[in-house]
């Protein structure tokens, strides 16, 4: 089954080993409908939870002290993709990103996908032949995303307006 980086733990909040996380997904709350999830590689059954925004609170079995979670910091958190929740048309996750050429309009390839920072605006970072390339997934750049084919498309010229 696949995994995919759906969190990062931030820190312990409060002292009943509860964390505090940086949730990737669209919405924070839906880390809520997850029943388990991945960090370091060990399972943790979700207890219960809340969120606000892109933040989430989680109890997690087996994490009972402020000292237990606070282990945990700074660490990747992932879950098996068929416990996701399915993504609305046009989203898709950064997992199924990474490796896609990006070419322009034209057909010319600018480079491949190696790594996406969730923000507001996502920031991508591809490597052309010649070097690193970083871009805000600004509104405009990308034209069309093709899971399948490997394959994103951007706007040329609102692709070098925004890159760097």
């Amino acid at each position: 089954m696949q995994r995919l980086p759906v969190a990062t733990v931030l820190k312990p909040q409060g002292v009943r080993g509860e964390v505090k996380l940086k949730v990737y997904l669209d919405n924070g709350g839906d880390i809520l409908s997850v029943a388990k999830l991945y960090i370091g590689g060990k399972e943790y059954e979700v207890m219960g939870g809340r969120a606000f925004g892109e933040f989430a609170y989680l109890s997690l079995r087996g994490i009972a002290d402020r000292n237990a979670a606070e282990l945990l910091r700074g660490q990747e958190v992932e879950a098996d993709r068929a416990d996701l929740p399915p993504l609305p048309e046009g989203r898709h996750y950064i997992a199924d990103l990474l490796g896609c050429s990006v070419v322009y309009e034209n057909g010319e390839k600018v480079g491949e996908v190696t790594s996406i920072t969730p923000a507001k605006t996502d920031i991508y970072t591809v490597i052309s032949d010649k070097k690193e390339i970083t871009f805000a997934a600004a509104e405009g750049v990308i034209k069309s995303v093709d899971v399948e084919g490997g394959k994103i498309i951007v706007d040329k010229a609102r692709f070098k307006e925004v890159s760097f």
